[in-house]
């Protein structure tokens, strides 16, 4: 495989200073950490709504862990390659600072309030190409970020394949029927038919041909196919690249086991809950058969009280759903490079089992009605924000996006870059700033937010 075309920027930087000995990745790498979305992950919701307790995760917290387990899969994908002699395989899997950089930046697109921030900012948006997290990554790496006057932090080209979730784009994905009529109030809209398609977004798709670039037409063609599931569904990609399954698999197993923790020190899981639910107790006998202990010790030790017995539990499942991912041909037939040839994959008893942990999670804390309370408050307050920045926009936005908004000519473009300075913001500075615009007794010019 090539790798040099992999480690090209989209501009050229010229040459690097005689003693900067970095390579490409690690050069991706700082700039990641240093950037300001970087930054902002400590102040954005994961699950659980910030200021509650110091405890559970933050996006950054989420994102540091991601980078922990998908180096750590990437680690023992290389001694098994190894053991088995697998060169082809071997030679293909990504640089660890790379992996490092993609799980970092995996993120970095996700707006403040979790799903609510994003189901509001693409009813905002909807007229003018819509909004999705994943998509806005990529805007951020390769054009907000201030590394650059205008193109981010110009990142490789490996890496924004790495990030890159679903390559297809929102006009490509989206179907109109899967979307409720909205309401006279829009942010009074049901979220779970207000939600995106997984997608980039159409402002990217020459960034996203750039990136493509060293595959075949066949290999574009089938990389970029889509799906319909349903009726009222968007249409949904197929395909990801090798780096982005050991991403995903990460971050599927950083969401599931990390959260379960939080869930299970702040008692929003009990142990009730845990043997009661269905498809948990359907992977007893896979825990009994293929744990160091068996299910009765692991469901002791996640709900004994004790911090350290539960910490330990919460290891050993990180370490057990690592120690079951091997790399297989992906579903792709047209596929000669290793990039698209080969997937990270967890064999499918192991993958019941954490999608039970996740089904577990998903019905007991991100369905319970405090957390969807918050996504809805983040749902106003998002939508508001929009609502009051476009309506005067030269009045009340700040001097740094005023200027892009002011260089910007389609009504198109001065959308986007409203949704990106509202994606952009935290959980505190959004309400902050919605208590300065709305609550009379707030707000001060002294006050900075």
């Amino acid at each position: 495989m090539d790798n040099e075309i992999w480690q090209d920027r989209e501009f050229p930087e010229g040459e690097k200073q005689d003693t900067d000995i970095r390579t490409e990745w690690e050069r991706d790498y700082a700039r990641i950490v240093h950037s300001s979305a970087f930054r902002r992950l400590q102040a954005k919701t994961q699950v659980l709504g910030l200021g509650d307790s110091d405890f559970y995760r933050t996006r950054l917290t989420h994102s540091m862990e991601v980078a922990q387990i998908g180096t750590g899969i990437l680690r023992f994908l290389q001694v098994n390659l190894e053991e088995k002699d697998q060169q082809e395989i071997l030679s293909s899997l990504p640089d660890h600072m790379l992996m490092n950089s993609i799980c970092l930046a995996h993120d970095f697109g996700h707006p403040p309030f979790g799903h609510g921030g994003e189901v509001a900012l693409n009813i905002c948006m909807r007229e003018h190409g819509g909004f999705e997290g994943n998509g806005q990554t990529l805007r951020l790496l390769s054009k907000l970020e201030k590394y650059s006057e205008s193109n981010g932090i110009n990142p490789t080209r490996r890496l924004l394949l790495g990030v890159l979730k679903y390559p297809a784009p929102y006009s490509a994905l989206v179907q109109k029927n899967a979307y409720s009529k909205l309401p006279a109030q829009p942010w009074l809209s049901s979220a779970k038919l207000q939600t995106p398609p997984k997608c980039y977004l159409d402002d990217e798709r020459e960034l996203i041909e750039w990136v493509l670039k060293p595959f075949s037409d066949a290999e574009k063609k089938e990389f970029t196919e889509t799906i319909k599931d349903g009726e009222k569904m968007h249409r949904q990609t197929i395909h990801q690249s090798l780096d982005t399954s050991i991403m995903d698999l990460a971050d599927d197993i950083s969401y599931g086991v990390h959260d379960l923790e939080d869930s299970i020190e702040l008692k929003l899981i009990t142990r009730d809950d845990w043997e009661g639910n269905k498809k948990i107790a359907e992977c007893k006998e896979y825990v009994n058969e293929n744990f160091p202990y068996d299910y009765e010790t692991l469901t002791n030790n996640l709900f004994s009280g004790e911090s350290f017995r539960l910490k330990k539990s919460i290891g050993d499942l990180v370490h057990h759903f690592i120690s079951n991912i091997s790399i297989n041909y992906s579903r792709m037939t047209e596929a000669s490079s290793p990039l698209l040839k080969w997937n990270a994959v967890l064999k499918k008893d192991t993958n019941k089992f954490l999608d039970a942990i996740l089904s577990i999670v998903t019905d007991k804390v991100i369905k319970s009605p405090s957390v969807q309370q918050l996504e809805f408050k983040g749902q106003k307050i998002i939508i508001d924000l929009f609502t009051a920045l476009a309506s005067d926009p030269k009045r009340l936005l700040p001097e740094g996006t005023k200027a892009r908004y002011e260089q910007t000519n389609s009504d198109h473009q001065k959308k986007r870059v409203l949704c990106d300075f509202v994606s952009g913001m935290t959980d505190e500075y959004a309400t902050k700033l919605y208590e300065r615009l709305f609550s009379p007794s707030k707000g001060s010019v002294f006050e900075i937010i």
